[in-house]
């Protein structure tokens, strides 16, 4: 009896023809499928087979190896820097930009002019209303003040009146008659 031992994943896997249709934008690297000779081709669709000695490291799709990337387009003798410079200094037209920076910077001058004016109109009516708030501490002691001469004039006046009324009780009464006193009306 002979047992025959099976390595798992040994045997090639058969690949359905959605297999073929990858999304290669999707993986991790966004690869895009290696370029494979016409004539190399089984005739049942694209076969994407890797090459001998491609991966994804050595690829000129490779983010973080820059030199690898830039060794591939001079390799290839197009300069891509300054390829990327042509064609976005094609595709850039500076004009709009200008204009609607000098927009922003004249609409950022007027609302820097309009915030300081603000607060010298703040500051104005601060200084107005300190001003106004004294005046109203200054009169209200000024209030008080006659108020209270007036209470003291109206005792002393009472007092004087009593005093009047009792020494001399028949020329008080005269004149009383003579001048009524403003609170009887």
């Amino acid at each position: 009896m002979s047992t025959q031992f099976v390595q798992p994943y040994s045997l090639p896997m058969p690949i359905s023809s959605k297999g073929r249709e990858r999304d290669y934008s999707s993986s991790a690297y966004s690869v895009s499928p290696p370029e494979v000779d016409e004539s190399v081709s089984s005739g049942t669709g694209p076969s994407y087979s890797q090459p001998s000695g491609y991966s994804v490291a050595n690829s000129s799709y490779a983010g973080s190896q820059s030199g690898d990337f830039e060794s591939a387009a001079s390799a290839s003798g197009v300069d891509l820097n300054e390829y990327m410079q042509d064609r976005f200094a094609q595709s850039f037209d500076p004009i709009p930009l200008d204009r609607n920076i000098a927009i922003q910077a004249q609409t950022s001058g007027k609302l820097n002019a309009k915030h300081r004016e603000l607060l010298e109109l703040q500051q104005k009516a601060q200084a107005r209303l300190a001003k106004t708030r004294e005046r109203f501490n200054e009169g209200y002691r000024d209030a008080q003040e006659v108020r209270a001469d007036l209470e003291w004039t109206q005792k002393k006046v009472t007092s004087l009146k009593n005093k009047a009324s009792r020494k001399h009780s028949k020329e008080y009464s005269k004149a009383r008659a003579r001048y009524p006193s403003p609170d009887s009306f």
